[in-house]
C-alpha cells in the first residue's frame, strides 16, 4: 500500500482521535484512536522509536521530532473508496511488529471484526508519533507523549512482535 496522506486530528463529539490514511490507490482506511487506548499504546511506540533511531529516546528527543511538511494540508477523500466501510474502525487491539529491511508493521483491530495493516518506515513512524502527539495536545488529553518510555536497546527485543489489547 502506497500512502499519499496520514492524518490524525480529534474529534471533539466522539472525543476521539480519527487516523485517516489515502493511498495512490484512491483507497481511504480510518481509525479511531480513544485517549485510553492512546496511553496504553504510546510506550510501545516509543520502543519503536527507540529501534529506529538505533538508540534510546532522551529526554525531549521525541518532543524535537518535526511534523512532516504538508500536515495542515486538507486530507483530499473526493474520489476516496473506502475498503473497511465508511464508519471509522474503533482500535481496540494492535500488533507491533518490527520488521528486518527497518520498517515497522501495525495492526490494529477492532475485536474479532475489521482489522487494518499500516507500514511504516521510521521516517514515517516518527511522523506518525509526531502526529499522534499533536493530536493528544490538540485534544487537551494531558497524556505524557514523550520519553517517559524510553528504554535502553540493548533489552529491547528485536523483530519479535508486539501486543497490545
Amino acid at each position: 500500500m502506497q500512502i499519499r496522506q496520514l492524518q490524525i486530528a480529534h474529534d471533539a463529539l466522539q472525543d476521539r482521535l480519527i487516523l485517516r490514511i489515502s493511498t495512490q490507490a484512491d483507497e481511504e482506511f480510518r481509525v479511531w484512536l480513544t485517549r485510553r487506548f492512546l496511553r496504553e499504546l504510546w510506550p510501545h511506540l516509543a520502543k519503536l522509536l527507540g529501534q529506529a533511531n538505533d538508540s534510546a529516546p532522551l529526554p525531549g528527543e521525541i518532543d524535537a521530532i518535526p511534523a512532516p511538511s504538508g500536515i495542515e494540508q486538507v486530507f483530499h477523500d473526493d474520489k476516496a473508496t473506502y475498503p473497511l466501510g465508511s464508519t471509522p474502525l474503533l482500535t481496540s487491539e494492535i500488533k507491533c511488529d518490527s520488521l528486518a529491511d527497518g520498517s515497522f508493521h501495525l495492526t490494529f483491530r477492532e475485536g474479532r471484526e475489521r482489522s487494518f495493516e499500516l507500514g511504516l518506515t521510521p521516517d514515517l513512524l516518527q511522523a506518525f508519533c509526531a502526529m499522534l502527539r499533536a493530536g493528544a495536545e490538540q485534544a487537551h488529553w494531558d497524556l505524557a507523549l514523550d520519553h517517559a518510555a524510553s528504554v535502553t536497546p540493548s533489552v529491547l527485543p528485536h523483530h519479535r512482535p508486539t501486543h497490545l489489547h
